[in-house]
């Protein structure tokens, strides 16, 4: 079992920026970490995705060029950095961990249901 803990979620104005932090217990049997998010009445969707052995990223059309996905490996944390947010931003953003058993194919669409475990959430809300 995977435990996941996100942080850095906040209230933004438009155009401005945030990191968001995900913190997992282990990835030693983790083949990704990924980046989701929920708004109210939407199916929650993938963002932006990292391999956790060699870093690839990839990254969904609504947030390339705005946002940035890193990793520490040394702290076993990711990094979601969110920079000119932008109202329609607004949601809840969760963190995701696929195993290493997932085909990369899988990892890069992020299909919610290719990640195997889950995090409580952060709140994320971009208004003046």
């Amino acid at each position: 079992q995977v435990h996941l803990a996100e942080s850095g979620g906040g209230l933004v104005q438009p155009g401005g920026s945030l990191r968001l932090s995900c913190a997992a217990s282990s990835t030693s049997a983790l083949g990704a970490i990924g980046w989701f998010r929920q708004a109210p009445g939407k199916e929650r969707e993938g963002l932006s995705s990292i391999t956790v052995r060699d870093g690839k990223t990839f990254y969904k059309d609504s947030v390339k060029g705005r946002f940035t996905i890193s990793r520490d490996n040394a702290k076993n944390t990711v990094f979601l950095q969110m920079n000119n947010l932008k109202p329609e931003d607004t949601a809840i953003y969760y963190c995701a961990a696929a195993t290493d058993a997932t085909p990369l194919f899988h990892i890069a669409n992020m299909g919610t249901r290719s990640y195997d475990y889950w995090g409580q959430g952060t709140q994320v809300t971009v208004s003046s």
